[in-house]
Parts: C-alpha cells; sequence; structure tokens
C-alpha cells in the first residue's frame, strides 16, 4: 500500500471519529492537515482571533496549502520532543495582503501543546506561513511593551488529534539548507508534504 493511500485512510478514520465526537457540534470549525507522514486535526479559535482563523481557513478553502509543505522543525535544546513545526503553502502560491495581529494578550490564547500560531516578521506582516508547537513555548506569548517582540505571535486554534504526527515532524532530519543564519540546523530535509487541507 502506497504512503498516499495509508495516509488518505487515516484521514477517513479520522473524520469518522471526529464526527462522532460531542465536541464535533461546539461549532469551531476544524481543518483536517493531511500529510505524507499522517493527519493533523486543528480547531480554530474563530471567535477569539477572528481575523487570523478567516485568513487561515481562506486559504484551507482555496487549496493554496494543497501541495505545501512543514518545512522546519523548531527544536528546543534539551528537552526530547519539544520545539514547534513550521508549514506553508505550495510554492509560487498567491498570497493575500498581510492581516492585523491579534495579540494574545487581548484573545486569551496561550502558545500550550498543540497550539496552531501564525510565522510572522513585524507585527502585522503574517500572511500564509504557520506553526504548531508541539510543547507549551510561553515566551512566545505577547509582553506588555511596545517593541515588536514583546508583541509575541498570534495564536488561532489548537490541535485536537495528530500531536503524534507533531512530534514525528519534529523529529525529523534538519539539515536542508537555508540563507537565514537564525534556521541554521531547523530545515527539514526533506520537507514533509501536505497533501491537503481541508474543513471537517
Amino acid at each position: 500500500m502506497t504512503v498516499s493511500k495509508i495516509a488518505r485512510r487515516a484521514l477517513i478514520g479520522a473524520l469518522a471519529a471526529l464526527s462522532a465526537s460531542p465536541a464535533f457540534a461546539a461549532g469551531k470549525p476544524r481543518v483536517a492537515i493531511e500529510t505524507d507522514k499522517g493527519v493533523i486535526v486543528v480547531e480554530l479559535e474563530d471567535k477569539k482571533a477572528p481575523i487570523t482563523a478567516a485568513n487561515f481557513l481562506a486559504y484551507v478553502d482555496r487549496h493554496r496549502f494543497d501541495g505545501g509543505q512543514f518545512f522546519r522543525a523548531n527544536r528546543a535544546k534539551g528537552a526530547k520532543g519539544a520545539g514547534s513545526i513550521q508549514g506553508q503553502p505550495k510554492p509560487y502560491s498567491r498570497r493575500a495582503p498581510p492581516i492585523a495581529h491579534e495579540s494574545t494578550l487581548k484573545t486569551g490564547l496561550k502558545h500550550t501543546t498543540g497550539a496552531v500560531s501564525m510565522g510572522r516578521d513585524a507585527p502585522g506582516s503574517a500572511t500564509a506561513d504557520f506553526f504548531i508547537c508541539a510543547s507549551p513555548q510561553p515566551y512566545l506569548d505577547a509582553k506588555p511593551g511596545k517593541s515588536d517582540a514583546a508583541q509575541g505571535y498570534a495564536v488561532f486554534g489548537y490541535v485536537v488529534q495528530g500531536m503524534d504526527v507533531v512530534k514525528k515532524i519534529l523529529a525529523g532530519r534538519t539539515d536542508g539548507p537555508t540563507n537565514v543564519p537564525s534556521m541554521k540546523g531547523q530545515i527539514l530535509n526533506p520537507p514533509v508534504k501536505i497533501i491537503s487541507m481541508k474543513r471537517v
């Protein structure tokens, strides 16, 4: 059986389990991220982080993540299984304009295990790159202050299924090339393919 068929069977199983879950009826949007390592299901906090959640769903609905990849595994030193993985749309995919930054001080959301958050440079520069926390990372939360760093990153959802897949991706080989010095030793080689993203 091919990897694709295995992943698709896992996705079907995940959808069946979710539809039978009482939490499924809660009303929050959920997205299944089908990768060549397995399926990750995330639930979006569209009421607490409406701008960021809507932006993510727009990319999902336009299938711009299909053919994308998890390209980065940022592992915490000295803590096995700790860190985050970063994903992006398919290469050369059209990106929407950057969105307003939704600070965790305003949303009340935190970078706990399973948090899904937006990658960015300066606050208000986020477009489509996102990351998933494999462990708590409170240093990514906003802190009172005026600096860019103090504004933290925008959490907009949490993993509800597939943390084992997140850990598997985090443990991948990370000696891929990069022109960004701070990412040296964090680039997945090979990257993990995002086969599709769909609402569930």
